[in-house]
């Protein structure tokens, strides 16, 4: 399902960009910018994720770090694809989406004295995690020659599937407990960006992008910001390299408490760019 998912976002994606190209006017733009710019290709990303809850019957929230206490991996390569169409001279379109989807299974043994009597405890821990995120945002160009600044305005999508279970096992005695939780929703967006062109062939941006969404079942914040180099040997065909940044921040509103998810993630990152 998951995957099905990702691949209608990217199948949307395409068209809505392609939909762009009758519309494009032959006015000149500034050469940090094309016609259409796409970038296929995703990062190494340190990963820093905690879950947490708190209710107001709780002295403070209870939170566990997935890398640290469940063992989970804390670099993991992250796909990513970013499409820029650009509508006469100072506009256009720009849509981004990436996946972070992990799990993983861990097994503790611990032994335990108790009154002189010793007890072998052993539990088993599973986790998974699958965060998704998808924008379209209308970007107006500012700037002459090969400097372009744009600040754009639209939505994000973003989704988290998570499920946590496990069991335990002390003096022949089992216990089990599972929760999980799926949740989807849209939010404003804000983006920032500045693009320069030292030739043809290579070119240097840094872009950043804000979501905030208030009030409802799910909401939070989420933060990205990218500082990279394009270099196009050929004419529509190049390569890119990044370093970025992404803080997510959702609060899950439940009937008798509040869930959190505080996931950062931080690396270098390599594209395929195509240019038209």
């Amino acid at each position: 399902m998951h995957h099905t998912i990702r691949r209608d976002a990217l199948a949307l994606l395409a068209p809505m960009a392609l939909a762009a190209g009758p519309a494009l006017a032959a006015e000149a733009h500034s050469p940090a910018l094309d016609r259409v710019n796409i970038s296929l290709g995703g990062y190494y990303a340190n990963i820093d994720t905690r879950i947490g809850a708190s209710s107001n019957a709780m002295q403070q929230a209870a939170t566990f770090g997935l890398e640290n206490d469940l063992g989970f991996s804390d670099h993991k390569a992250v796909p990513r694809v970013r499409i820029d169409v650009l509508g006469g001279s100072h506009q256009g379109l720009s849509l981004d989406f990436y996946s972070v989807n992990r799990s993983q299974q861990r097994t503790l043994s611990q032994a335990i004295s108790y009154r002189g009597n010793t007890y072998q405890a052993s539990a088993r821990l599973r986790g998974a995690l699958d965060f998704d995120f998808g924008s379209a945002a209308w970007r107006w160009w500012f700037g002459k020659g090969s400097n372009a600044f744009g600040v754009g305005l639209g939505a994000a999508y973003y989704r988290v599937d998570a499920a946590f279970s496990g069991e335990a096992t002390m003096d022949g005695q089992t216990a089990e407990a599972a929760s999980g939780t799926q949740e989807r929703a849209w939010a404003p967006m804000l983006q920032l960006g500045w693009h320069h062109a030292f030739s043809d062939q290579w070119r240097m941006y840094l872009d950043a992008s804000g979501v905030r969404k208030n009030g409802g079942r799910l909401s939070g914040h989420i933060y990205n910001a990218a500082l990279g180099v394009a270099w196009y040997p050929w004419r529509n065909l190049g390569l890119g390299a990044e370093y970025g940044y992404s803080r997510t921040v959702l609060d899950q509103r439940k009937s008798r408490y509040t869930a959190r998810l505080d996931m950062k993630l931080d690396g270098p990152s390599v594209f395929v760019k195509l240019r038209f």
